[in-house]
């Protein structure tokens, strides 16, 4: 991991929301290993506790990734790539760490990380975050006035208060450019991560019922929405 102090802001200790821990903002950018690994629900694990950055139109913004659904290629029936390679899901088959970014329903644009090796088309839907800089940005682009729960609650909505769009299809995300993620010393125990099926994939048969939804508990800015419970 590249070690790096921010440029936008110093170097400061604070209180942290979701573990009430302390911790110094000194930076270490995810590098393309951490992308690479194998375990695609693994990935969607770890990558709760940390951080997505965008810096888009001079406006840095950045929150805590508490909510994730991973997704495993063609092997998954919930998962775009299980259709194969179409012009739309290109950017899956490419080496982790990029994003692919889709419009859902015309109108909400969806933020995945696309992980594994070449051609396996494994992908981490960011569900949710926790905002933590730039919030004045984010209610602006959400045309809100006052920060809730709902300002980056969901898939569409972190989507438009980070300023991700199709634009950024196909971003490389460890460079520091438009987006990145950071990892911020903080630590989720497994203990504090819940997982359900994953919301609105009814249509995958018995892999609706896969437990890949994975949450940090009791978190305000985790999403609302159904999911498939197995009959008893």
């Amino acid at each position: 991991m590249l070690l790096y102090y921010t440029k936008f802001k110093k170097i400061v200790a604070r209180q942290n929301k979701v573990t009430d821990i302390k911790y110094y903002t000194v930076n270490q950018i995810l590098q393309p290993d951490f992308f690479y690994q194998q375990d695609v629900v693994n990935v969607a694990r770890q990558l709760l506790g940390k951080v997505l950055v965008t810096h888009i139109d001079n406006q840095l913004t950045a929150g805590i990734i508490t909510e994730t659904e991973a997704y495993s290629g063609c092997r998954d029936r919930a998962c775009h790539a299980s259709n194969g390679k179409t012009n739309r899901t290109s950017v899956m088959y490419d080496q982790g760490g990029v994003a692919y970014v889709y419009l859902c329903y015309g109108i909400h644009h969806l933020f995945n990380i696309v992980t594994n090796v070449r051609n396996y088309a494994d992908a981490v839907l960011v569900r949710a975050l926790e905002p933590l800089d730039g919030v004045d940005a984010m209610l602006a682009r959400r045309n809100k006035s006052h920060p809730d729960h709902t300002l980056t609650s969901g898939p569409g909505s972190l989507s438009r208060a980070m300023g991700i769009n199709l634009s950024h299809y196909g971003a490389k995300l460890y460079t520091e450019e438009n987006i990145w993620i950071e990892d911020r010393g903080l630590t989720v125990s497994l203990e504090n991560i819940k997982s359900t099926p994953r919301i609105g994939v009814a249509y995958a048969g018995t892999d609706a019922l896969l437990p890949w939804r994975l949450y940090i508990d009791n978190n305000k800015y985790v999403s609302k929405g159904k999911f498939i419970q197995k009959a008893d």
